[in-house]
């Protein structure tokens, strides 16, 4: 049985990002490759350990359906008042592999429509709770003696799902400029994303706000929120250039501006530069930890797509 099923809604983009906590280990490469051939209304679709991430357009689309070459996908996503529905479309095992998100964490009910198995095809309708993504950047909350950013940050994330609020989803160390005067040592800053509940939306911050305020060692602590499934490309601008060289508090509070992020000085202002870099490579983890020199070599042999 899957673990959880989760479904982040982003109506202004009209999209909807899918994660699934698959019952093996490290998950299926299988689905990933047969889901995003095979269905139309995936834009893009990738594995993490025992994580499949789905990026979809809301909407229907009919399946062509071939053994082997385009096995199974997803036909139709839809939002109606609080609920995501999921329609799952395979030939043999992979239309019976719907049944085994039935009972999984979030997953509200699976309704079968045509039995699969054997040589037949199975159709399957999953619905769950509509949710929403955001991303929280944090920066500058340890000394040249103690602490450590990333800890904190992950422990924070822990106890925002322990409290209700939502799934906390993805801990991503963004790699900032290493010259900077004013670094503690590694110079990096931690976007953590969550899915929450809507009517959790602006209670989170105030929930995180308060645990860094409590626990942070540093007179710099800061923190940015940006509400949405992926960080615009300004965004993405203003986190290499960070990882490039020296930017200042202007620029990220004017990147912040124009994206709608909101911004909270916790001790102090310095880690605002930091906070916001960190949510623009959030959901970018083949960049996020290099440093920009080995960025730009892949920017160059266009490994990076």
């Amino acid at each position: 049985m899957y673990k959880r099923v989760v479904a982040m809604v982003d109506q202004n983009l009209d999209m909807v990002e899918i994660v699934e906590e698959h019952p093996c280990p490290n998950g299926s490469e299988w689905i990933i490759y047969q889901y995003k051939k095979t269905s139309p209304l995936i834009l893009s679709a990738w594995r993490e350990g025992n994580k499949h991430h789905f990026v979809t357009k809301i909407g229907k689309r009919e399946l062509n359906l071939i053994p082997s070459y385009a096995a199974a996908g997803i036909e139709e996503v839809s939002v109606k008042e609080d609920k995501v529905f999921i329609t799952y479309s395979g030939l043999a095992g992979a239309g019976v592999g719907a049944m085994l998100r039935k009972g999984a964490e979030n997953v509200i009910d699976v309704e079968i429509l045509e039995e699969g198995g054997g040589s037949r095809l199975g159709r399957s309708r999953v619905i769950t709770p509509k949710m929403e993504k955001v991303i929280i950047g944090i920066d500058d909350t340890d000394t040249k003696e103690k602490g450590a950013t990333w800890v904190l940050a992950h422990e924070i994330g822990l106890e925002v799902e322990k409290e209700g609020y939502g799934y906390y989803l993805d801990h991503t160390i963004v790699q900032l400029y290493p010259g900077n005067p004013d670094k503690t040592q590694n110079c990096v800053s931690i976007a953590l994303s969550f899915a929450i509940k809507p009517e959790y939306k602006y209670k989170i911050e105030r929930f995180v706000k308060k645990l860094l305020e409590e626990k942070t060692l540093s007179d710099n602590t800061a923190m940015a929120v940006y509400y949405g499934l992926f960080p615009s490309k300004s965004m993405r601008l203003f986190s290499l250039k960070a990882k490039k060289e020296m930017v200042s508090l202007e620029e990220a509070k004017r990147v912040a501006l124009i994206n709608n992020i909101s911004l909270h000085k916790i001790t102090g202002e310095k880690g605002i530069i930091g906070a916001v870099a960190a949510l623009g490579l959030a959901e970018y983890h083949c960049i996020a930890p290099k440093l920009y020199e080995d960025v730009e070599k892949m920017i160059r042999e266009k490994r990076i797509i």
